[in-house]
């Protein structure tokens, strides 16, 4: 079986629901979402549970894991291990980020 997906879709979709994350696979093993920033916005996300894969698609923007910090733009792949604590930082430019979960995100919440 294969789902596809387009991400000017699933941009169009995310933003007709008027929310920052947009969940579009939940499998047990993993999940995959669509993460919106706009420009000077706060990102107020919490460690997860899971370990997550970032891969922006769009923006400028800084990320801060664990105290370390590095710029983001567009083809910024990112690997965070479960629990650490991060943030996009310095929003400069709108960023839009595939997110990827494994296993699906909070899968292993207690």
């Amino acid at each position: 079986m294969m789902q596809a997906y387009e991400l000017d879709e699933l941009r169009a979709v995310r933003a007709r629901a008027g929310s920052q994350y947009l969940e579009f696979l939940r499998i047990p093993g993993m999940s995959m979402g669509l993460y919106h920033l706009t420009a000077g916005s706060e990102d107020l996300q919490q460690p997860h549970s899971e370990d997550e894969v970032y891969y922006v698609t769009a923006g400028h923007a800084k990320i801060n894991v664990g105290g370390e910090v590095r710029p983001v733009q567009a083809g910024s792949v990112l690997f965070v291990a479960a629990h650490s604590p991060h943030q996009f930082i310095e929003i400069e430019e709108d960023l839009d980020v595939l997110v990827f979960f494994a296993p699906a995100e909070y899968s292993l919440r207690k």
